[in-house]
């Protein structure tokens, strides 16, 4: 049964309002989710800290959910993104929180804790490591490597998957909130061209592998906010790629935060050279990974999400 989840609060954060969603009083542990997610996808989390005395603080972040959804690809870059999390701890009055960052969550908090390291008193980041920046354009590099067809390659040419995620938001969720789709053992036997992640490509099957993540009441919760959000402005985060990566390759590539990392070992969007890279570059980390469980780790496996989060939590940030 999935347990109540609190109504938002409609917080105004940087230029926008965002729906945010609160449980427990306590220090702070603010939470950011990915794409295509909103703030529910921490519905598991929220209690759990709760119920361990920390304040759990979730937002439907820029372009999604309930919170402001504003035109144009500009209104997603880095810039905008971290300002939305300054804004969140100014509303809150926080000078810092230990901040939860899960897909582009993480990636929004690895360049955070490069720009406003100050800010952030600790980091539990799911699934995706800290990449250091590279020397060239990174949507250039995956356009020779990995095609026209990579979705994040396939989204800076056309609106074409805004347009047919939105067309079936039900068939959307349905490919792609699954686990047990494929080990990442099965993931690396595959030919070069079976290995490219193309969600178009996903989106004209009928079917996908492996067992629905969600059951049908949290299914309807994530279709009906995308049916009323659409997928552009979600979207719009990975536009801005390029810009972003301009943004921030001059700023020294290495995080003085505490982190504790949680890898899933069957998540194929990320490899373990990934992973092994990362370790000399963030000076305070512990890494957890996860066996049997894919890319949406808090949702797949929440008891042993909250179970080393809150570990980590009690031995570095004590209530």
């Amino acid at each position: 049964m999935t347990k109540k989840f609190p109504q938002p609060a409609i917080v105004g954060c940087n230029d926008i309002r965002l729906a945010v969603y609160e449980l427990g009083s306590g220090p702070p542990v603010i939470l950011l989710h990915g794409f295509p997610e909103l703030a529910y996808s921490w519905r598991h989390q929220l209690p759990a800290l709760a119920n361990a005395g920390y304040r759990a603080i979730a937002p439907d972040q820029r372009g999604y959910g309930r919170s402001d959804k504003p035109t144009g690809v500009e209104q997603y870059t880095i810039q905008k993104l971290i300002g939305d999390v300054l804004g969140l701890l100014k509303a809150y009055a926080l000078d810092k929180a230990v901040f939860v960052g899960h897909d582009w969550g993480a990636l929004l908090l690895w360049q955070m804790a490069l720009s406003h390291g100050e800010k952030i008193a600790g980091m539990i980041i799911l699934n995706i490591p800290f990449y250091a920046s590279p020397s060239s354009d990174p949507v250039q590099l995956m356009r020779e490597r990995l095609g026209e067809h990579f979705y994040i390659v396939n989204f800076q040419d056309s609106d074409e998957a805004d347009r047919r995620f939105a067309a079936d938001v039900a068939h959307f969720f349905d490919i792609m909130m699954r686990r047990n789709q494929i080990s990442r053992a099965r993931f690396d036997q595959l030919p070069p061209e079976k290995k490219v992640l193309s969600l178009l490509a996903a989106m004209g099957r009928k079917k996908s592998a492996g067992e629905p993540l969600l059951c049908a009441q949290e299914r309807r919760v994530f279709i009906e906010a995308f049916e009323a959000g659409g997928f552009t402005a979600p979207i719009n985060w990975y536009r801005n790629w390029s810009h972003n990566w301009r943004s921030y390759r001059h700023l020294p590539q290495h995080i003085d935060v505490p982190t504790l990392f949680i890898g899933a070992n069957d998540d194929v969007v990320v490899a373990s050279r990934h992973i092994e890279s990362m370790k000399p570059r963030v000076s305070d980390l512990e890494i957890h990974m996860l066996e049997n469980c894919g890319h949406w780790t808090q949702q797949e496996q929440p008891e042993r999400v909250n179970e080393l989060m809150l570990d980590w939590l009690a031995r570095r940030y004590k209530v």
